[in-house]
């Protein structure tokens, strides 16, 4: 039976049958309703310590339809806690609206949309309280898109984009990564970020300063414990620190190429994981004090992150299971 709002017709007759003494079974026959609407709209629309009456019940049914659903959803303090805990484990909020369907596949009353715990967010904020500092920019309200471009000369030898293989751009296979840098305070180094794209799975490697030297010794030794087979294409910016592209080259066995100048999009897997270490590493991070330990801990805490484009399994899981060949392309 499909659900349907009560009309204000529908309310007059429940108030009359009701105090006729019908059975809310009976009554519900006779409104071609399932009972347990009937017990329903009686209970939540009736007075405090008073009967039920039709257009009381019609006033507090207008009411709710004018209220927001996240705000209605709110008094479901089991959805509320969830939410709530999964944001200070700095869930995104599309990532915990998604995984709720896996978490609780048979109660439909346990579903939330992304943008329902976006406002439950920013209303925390204008409440004084301190969930939007667990969001990915800490914004306490939504923000307008600047754009910003600067000059930069090319790598020589570089190799475009446009002559990678076009199975990389379908995420079809294993093995194609997109690398990059996230700087620290000046003088005190930063990290290589390195980001398989299908998997989503980081690999990180802390760096000292940013010679080209040190970028390409670090990159050789964090794919070093990679299998051959998952080290296939490696898609950068061209930032001078992957001048040493072609000892990357040969010591790894990854074909290097360069995006074009000003285009970020290119390497969208590795901007977004790059903008969720900013949340532990924010801008003007002294690197110098940055443990090995915490950085490795940070990488575990994202590859063992549900991603919406796994299907809200990890980027862990999905990785290992190529590592071992089960998925591997």
């Amino acid at each position: 039976m499909s659900y349907k709002h009560f009309t204000a017709k529908e309310r007059y007759f429940i108030y009359h049958l009701v105090r006729y003494g019908l059975t809310y079974r009976e009554i519900g026959r006779r409104l071609k309703k399932h009972h347990t609407a009937i017990s329903r709209e009686v209970k939540r629309n009736s007075r405090v310590n008073y009967s039920y009456l039709d257009d009381i019940a019609q006033q507090k049914a207008d009411q709710r339809a004018h209220m927001a659903r996240h705000y209605r959803k709110r008094c479901n303090k089991q959805l509320l806690t969830h939410v709530t805990d999964k944001i200070c484990q700095d869930w995104s909020p599309e990532i915990i609206s998604g995984q709720l369907q896996r978490a609780f596949p048979n109660d439909t009353a346990m579903r939330i949309s992304t943008e329902g715990i976006y406002c439950w967010v920013y209303q925390d904020a204008r409440d004084q309280g301190a969930l939007y500092t667990h969001l990915v920019r800490h914004h306490k309200k939504r923000q307008k898109q600047h754009k910003y471009g600067s000059g930069r000369g090319l790598i020589p030898g570089r190799v475009s984009i446009a002559e990678r293989p076009e199975v990389v751009a379908e995420r079809s296979r294993f093995g194609d990564w997109e690398g990059d840098t996230l700087e620290g305070a000046k003088g005190t180094g930063g990290l290589a970020t390195h980001v398989e794209r299908k998997s989503r799975y980081l690999i990180t490697a802390k760096l000292s300063d940013k010679q080209a030297k040190t970028m390409a010794d670090k990159t050789i030794k964090a794919f070093s414990s990679t299998p051959e087979h998952l080290r296939k294409t490696l898609t950068v910016d061209n930032g001078k620190e992957f001048a040493e592209f072609k000892r990357i080259q040969l010591k790894t066995g990854l074909a290097v190429y360069f995006a074009d100048p000003y285009s970020a999009w290119q390497r969208g897997t590795n901007e977004n994981t790059n903008g969720l270490l900013r949340r532990y590493f924010p801008k003007g991070t002294d690197f110098s004090k940055i443990k090995k330990k915490q950085i490795a801990f940070v990488a575990q805490k994202l590859n063992n992150r549900p991603r919406k484009c796994l299907s809200y399994r990890t980027p862990q899981e999905v990785f290992f299971e190529a590592s071992c060949g089960a998925l591997a392309t």
